[in-house]
C-alpha cells in the first residue's frame, strides 16, 4: 500500500513541480480575499482579532476550492483516469495520496499567507499562538479529504466546477464553524477552544474514513 500511495503521491507532486498551476492560484486568489477584506473593514485592535478567524478560514477555503477540481480534471487528460482504473491497486491508495498532495499545497500557501494577513490585520493572539498550528492543519484537512472525494464525484459532470462547491460547502459546514471559533479563541484569548478542535479531530476521522471506504465505487463508476 505505501509503495502505490508513494507512487501517486510522487507523481502529483512532481506535477505541481513542474507546473505551480494549483499553488499560484490559490495563493493568489487567498492573497485577493485577505487584501480585499483588510481595506473593506479597515481592522485594527480587538475588531481584527474577532474577523481574522473568520476571514483566514474562509480564504483558505474559497482558495483551496478554486484548485480541487484540477486535481482530477488532469486524470482526465489522455485517458489516464482509465488506465488507473484498470490497474490492480485499490483506489483508497490514489485517493490518500490526492488529500496528502492538496493538503501539502493549501499547507504551503498558509505558510505565505501567514506573516502577510499578520502584517494587513495588525494582528496580535492574546491567546496560545501555537494551538493554530493544530487548528489550521485539522481543519485544512477536513475541507481537502471531503473536496477531493465530491472533486472526483463531479469530475464527469460539465458544470464540475459549480457542482462542488453547491456539494462541498454544505458536508464542510460544521467544520468551517469549528475552525472559524477555535481560530477566533486562540487569536482573542476570550475563550478555551478544546471543544472546537476535538469536533475538527472527530470530524477528520469520520469523513476521511468514509471517504476511503466509498472512494471505490466513485473510481468505477460511470
Amino acid at each position: 500500500m505505501l509503495s502505490t500511495l508513494w507512487t501517486h503521491l510522487a507523481k502529483d507532486l512532481r506535477i505541481e513541480w513542474r507546473s505551480k498551476e494549483a499553488i499560484n492560484s490559490m495563493l493568489f486568489f487567498a492573497l485577493l480575499v485577505v487584501v480585499l477584506f483588510s481595506l473593506a473593514f479597515d481592522p485594527e485592535g480587538t475588531f481584527a482579532r474577532q474577523i481574522a478567524g473568520g476571514v483566514l478560514t474562509v480564504a483558505i477555503m474559497f482558495a483551496a476550492v478554486s484548485s480541487l477540481g484540477q486535481a482530477w480534471a488532469r486524470e482526465i487528460r489522455h485517458q489516464v483516469l482509465d488506465a488507473q482504473r484498470m490497474a490492480p491497486a485499490p483506489g483508497a491508495e490514489m485517493f490518500l495520496a490526492k488529500v496528502i498532495a492538496n493538503f501539502l499545497f493549501v499547507t504551503i500557501v498558509q505558510i505565505v499567507l501567514a506573516p502577510v494577513f499578520v502584517v494587513m490585520y495588525n494582528l496580535t493572539i492574546v491567546g496560545h499562538a501555537w494551538l493554530l498550528a493544530l487548528v489550521l492543519p485539522l481543519g485544512t484537512w477536513a475541507l481537502v479529504a471531503n473536496g477531493t472525494f465530491f472533486a472526483a464525484l463531479s469530475i464527469r459532470s460539465r458544470n464540475r466546477e459549480l457542482l462542488l462547491p453547491l456539494i462541498l460547502f454544505p458536508i464542510f459546514m460544521p467544520a468551517l464553524l469549528a475552525m472559524v471559533q477555535s481560530a477566533s479563541a486562540i487569536i482573542t484569548g476570550s475563550s478555551d477552544p478544546a471543544l472546537w478542535i476535538k469536533l475538527l479531530v472527530g470530524y477528520d476521522i469520520i469523513f476521511t474514513t468514509i471517504s476511503l471506504l466509498l472512494f471505490e465505487v466513485i473510481l468505477h463508476a460511470e
